[in-house]
């Protein structure tokens, strides 16, 4: 099982993109061992991978992307607070 959301911080008491989108992930999906999550750092910006597999990527991207966007709204959101840009790649 997930840690819980609030276990989920930085020592400055910023939540973890990485954690975070892993998360939320393992909870919407079949199969939550097969979620994968890469955080690519940047100075400015970080990009974050999700893999999840075949059989649940509809999940993550949801109807017409509405789950997708849900979760890009989700990091802007966490991100925004760290004062960093970050961008959600979900890999198929």
């Amino acid at each position: 099982m997930c840690a819980p959301l609030n276990t989920v911080q930085t020592e400055k008491g910023r939540p973890l993109m990485k954690e975070f989108i892993e998360l939320i992930a393992r909870a919407l999906v079949d199969q939550p061992e097969a979620v994968f999550v890469t955080e690519i750092n940047g100075s400015y910006t970080s990009i974050v991978e999700l893999r999840v597999a075949k059989e649940d990527i509809g999940k993550i991207i949801g109807k017409r992307g509405r789950t997708a966007d849900a979760l890009r709204t989700l990091v802007n959101a966490v991100s925004s607070k760290a004062k960093k840009r970050s961008r959600l790649e979900i890999i198929d």
